[in-house]
């Protein structure tokens, strides 16, 4: 699995790329401190009373398709974190009242389009990649 931070406006949201699935994964609480604009404790509290709430409410299936996959935490250790795919993540965002929900939405949409032009031509992710390093 290939590692990166992906910036959404200037906050890091952890991102991992599974290149046998095809599928990029993203840490839950990091889009979801974007969304309620809070630290990583309120964001990760906030997150975990919301799994609680989709599974009362009978849509265990989203939190279910979370995955637990180690990331760098901020003490620079790997830690398990909740992780969902692009499908999943955009159900939890539909979930969260918030004003930057739609260009939360855009922003995956635009990760996974990226991804399928590197594909297509992988000097696209050398370019990326460099200015990713630049920034």
């Amino acid at each position: 699995m290939k590692k990166e931070i992906k910036l959404f406006e200037q906050s890091k949201i952890r991102s991992l790329y599974d290149e046998e699935k095809e599928k990029w994964y993203f840490s839950v609480v990091d889009v979801v401190a974007v969304l309620i604009e809070k630290d990583y404790q309120g964001a990760r509290k906030y997150w975990n009373k919301l799994a609680q709430r989709l599974r009362e409410e009978g849509s265990s299936q989203t939190v279910t398709n979370c995955h637990q996959l180690k990331m760098m935490a901020s003490d620079g250790k790997l830690r398990e974190t909740d992780c969902a795919d692009a499908e999943t993540m955009l159900r939890i965002v539909q979930s969260v009242p918030s004003p930057k929900a739609e260009p939360v939405k855009q922003w995956l949409a635009k990760t996974g389009y990226e991804r399928m032009k590197e594909m297509a031509d992988p000097s696209t992710a050398i370019d990326r990649a460099r200015e990713t390093y630049k920034n």
